[in-house]
């Protein structure tokens, strides 16, 4: 069967033929890709087409498909037993290389979805400062969790209002949203509701409204502010976390939150979340404390050991200088391929993730991100998608390289690229 025969027979078992709303291609328009291989930095559909891919699961696969050393590992826990419900070797491994390898993490909790992580940390943070509001950034997302998934109104701190029915308002008025990279707007949410803040939760690089990364400054101004009044500052790492360092975006920008929220690369492809910090923060969490929080696959063994191996490949090979090189090098190729036909663009980075977005203006928040040409995305994704280049189907999100991603890969990458812009 092929792309179209698969994605029929979806629609009539799942809701929009899909198990995520973004996969439908609503935004970009055409036929979903179902994808059936993929192996190193190329994936092939249900057609037997093959894509150079620059969605890499939306992040996890820093080391592309079906890399060696995660095979075998996975392999060998597979030998073992799927799951046991209880404490198992690998995911005591992965707890000790964490907390080495992330600067603000005393103690790790692992969960099955970065969705588990974000929920579980608000909810620790509310227990530990005995506070309500939660404090977030307007395009920043933090997984489908009823008080995170808000969206900003008028004014510089508004109170959330619910971004989805199914959303009490109750509920979404816990939450206060700010625009991303806008210190004015931090220090009049807390000057005005600061004793009663338990949090502010953001992603230090954005990268659910395209790449945006924070202003110099910004995430120094939040760490300040949260110490003085005596909220925690959580980290949502769920995408930066070892993706652009091996320590996540704290150890690149030097700042270091109270609790960091992981996922993607952490599982190797495996689905995996995990919520760290300090050690007195930690120990607030059952069976230690009195915050509870459980997960019947929590610690899976066979995702433990995908993540392990990823890291134990990333910690050895230290990959990062060549990464950002290599998607400096593609960035700068798309640029040059869009400058040449005229096409007015911005395209932001921060290590091995990027995302083009199609302004004029330079893209710092939500806002400017929003300016861009979302008509002009869909014939770009269109044309990537025809000439054999994988990218996410939506203007919003990031593009990731792989260490798989090799010279000659981006070469024919680029070349694939500027075939397809030609045709624009």
């Amino acid at each position: 069967m092929g792309n179209r025969e698969i994605f029929r027979k979806a629609l009539s078992v799942l809701p929009g033929g899909v198990n995520s709303p973004v996969r439908a291609f609503k935004a970009v328009g055409g036929d979903p890709v179902v994808l059936v291989k993929g192996e190193g930095p190329k994936v092939w559909d249900a057609d037997g087409k093959e894509y150079i891919d620059f969605l890499a699961s939306w992040g996890p696969l820093i080391l592309g498909h079906g890399h060696p050393r995660v095979m075998s590992y996975i392999r060998e826990a597979l030998n073992r037993g799927l799951s046991f419900g209880l404490t198992n070797p690998y995911e005591v491994k992965m707890g000790e290389i964490v907390v080495e390898s992330v600067p603000s993490v005393d103690r790790v909790r692992f969960v099955s979805s970065g969705t588990e992580a974000t929920m579980s940390a608000v909810r620790l943070a509310r227990g530990f400062t005995g506070r309500r509001f939660v404090v977030k950034f307007e395009g920043c997302y933090h997984g489908h969790y009823d008080g995170l998934l808000v969206s900003a109104g008028s004014g510089v701190a508004t109170f959330g209002i619910p971004g989805t029915p199914g959303i009490p308002e109750e509920t979404a008025r816990t939450t206060l949203v700010v625009p991303f990279n806008d210190e004015e707007a931090v220090k009049e949410v807390f000057l005005r509701y600061g004793e009663d803040i338990a949090c502010v939760i953001v992603e230090p690089v954005a990268g659910n409204m395209g790449v945006v990364p924070p202003k110099e400054g910004f995430l120094k101004l939040l760490r300040d502010i949260t110490e003085r009044s005596g909220a925690l500052l959580i980290f949502d790492e769920v995408i930066t976390g070892f993706r652009v360092s091996l320590g996540g975006a704290q150890e690149l920008y030097s700042v270091y939150p109270d609790i960091t929220c992981l996922g993607k690369v952490l599982g190797g492809g495996m689905p995996v979340g995990a919520y760290g910090g300090r050690e007195d923060i930690m120990s607030k969490i059952a069976p230690e404390g009195p915050v509870y929080q459980a997960g019947t696959l929590s610690g899976n063994p066979v995702t433990m050991a995908s993540g392990l191996a990823t890291l134990e490949e990333l910690k050895e090979k230290k990959p990062y200088r060549t990464l950002d090189e290599r998607t400096r090098r593609l960035a700068e190729g798309v640029s040059g391929v869009l400058s040449a036909k005229g096409i007015p663009h911005r395209i932001n980075r921060v290590g091995s993730m990027m995302t083009v977005f199609f302004t004029d203006r330079e893209v710092l928040d939500f806002g400017s991100a929003k300016t861009s040409d979302t008509e002009m995305f869909s014939r770009f994704f269109r044309s990537l998608l025809k000439k054999g280049v994988l990218i996410p189907p939506s203007q919003f999100e990031a593009w990731f390289v792989s260490t798989a991603h090799t010279e000659e890969v981006i070469d024919e990458a680029l070349t694939r690229i500027e075939d397809a812009v030609r045709n624009l």
